[in-house]
């Protein structure tokens, strides 16, 4: 089968791919099928087998619990421990339980087990790690002295009925099926290693496409886009303002100059009439003193026709004593003779 597999070429991926789909479908139920060791919940040597499908028995009373792997040597050490401490789990008024890691991944994952083995104490839904001795006797000091009050519980997120615990054991699980897939992929249809990785790539790079394409999609009808018209008439409307405002801002500044204009006008008609005022001013002096000049010129010639007057008037008097000296002489020569 391996051989023809590998002849096929192209055929053999999708076929891969088909039985990827196939064991993606039936992951869940095979996942919850029993295990070897006895089916779950029920007692074997006093020990219960747990699961994802009745692991919330654990959330009443008080339990222990241990996690193991079949391939562990230091879980084969405390199996009979481990099987005789469930024999005293009657006396203890305890429940004994163990789950298979290889068996239920999600489960390990929602108690987030590192280590093998791993044991937890559980009192009514409160989990606490149990870190001690494993033999017989020290596990049951442990109850019997109620030690486990002293051990600090889980923290309220990292408890395994906590949503975070809840994703941990779905993450866990989900891992669980890949391993599947690839014993399947490299087993059953002899596909090579390498192939199956190649397989996984061009699959997780296939689901993020389709993921990405229904994000799109919700986000479009959740966030509808506008309409192209409504766009084009926003648009419009941002024109239209830009223009109003740009008028508005034109009116403006026209208004500012035609201000500015007006008070330089105004200053240069203040110039104008303080310069005549200022010429009224100086032709006024001038006239001033022209009117003064012309009273002193008009005064130099009125003393200058009395002084005529008064020569005039001394020339009279200067003849008619002439004349009154002359009637003299004539009088003395008349009467000498």
């Amino acid at each position: 089968m391996a051989a023809g597999a590998r002849r096929a070429g192209p055929g053999a991926a999708v076929t891969a791919l088909r039985a990827a789909c196939l064991v993606l479908a039936v992951g869940p139920a095979a996942a919850s099928r029993p295990s070897e060791v006895g089916s779950p919940g029920e007692p074997r040597g006093r020990v219960q087998v747990l699961s994802a499908a009745n692991w919330s028995l654990v959330l009443q009373g008080q339990w222990m619990v241990q996690f193991y792997a079949p391939w562990c040597p230091a879980c084969q050490q405390i199996e009979a421990a481990w099987e005789n401490f469930a024999k005293e789990s009657e006396h203890l008024d305890i429940a004994v339980g163990k789950v298979d890691v290889t068996q239920e991944p999600g489960l390990s994952g929602r108690f987030f087990v590192t280590t093998l083995p791993t044991i937890y104490h559980a009192m009514d839904g409160v989990f606490r790690r149990y870190r001690g001795s494993r033999t017989s006797e020290d596990l049951q000091g442990y109850i019997l002295e109620r030690k486990w009050e002293a051990v600090e519980p889980v923290a309220g997120w990292k408890s395994p009925s906590s949503i975070m615990m809840h994703g941990m054991a779905g993450l866990f699980h989900f891992s669980g099926w890949i391993r599947q897939i690839h014993s399947y992929f490299t087993g059953t249809l002899g596909i090579h290693v390498w192939g199956s990785y190649a397989i996984f790539i061009l699959s997780t790079l296939l689901i993020g496409l389709i993921l990405g394409l229904i994000l799109v999609l919700m986000a479009d009808c959740l966030c509808p886009s506008k309409p192209r018209y409504r766009e084009e008439a926003s648009v419009e409307l941002i024109e239209k303002e830009n223009m109003q405002l740009t008028a508005v801002e034109e009116v403006e500044e026209a208004e500012e100059f035609s201000a500015n204009e007006l008070e330089e006008a105004a200053e240069e008609k203040k110039d104008i009439s303080d310069g005549e005022d200022g010429a009224k001013s100086s032709e006024e002096a001038n006239s001033s003193e022209d009117g003064s000049e012309e009273e002193d010129s008009a005064v130099d010639e009125g003393s200058g026709t009395e002084e005529t007057e008064d020569i005039c008037e001394q020339h009279p008097t200067d003849s008619e004593t002439q004349s009154s000296v002359r009637q003299r002489k004539s009088q003395v020569a008349d009467n000498g003779l």
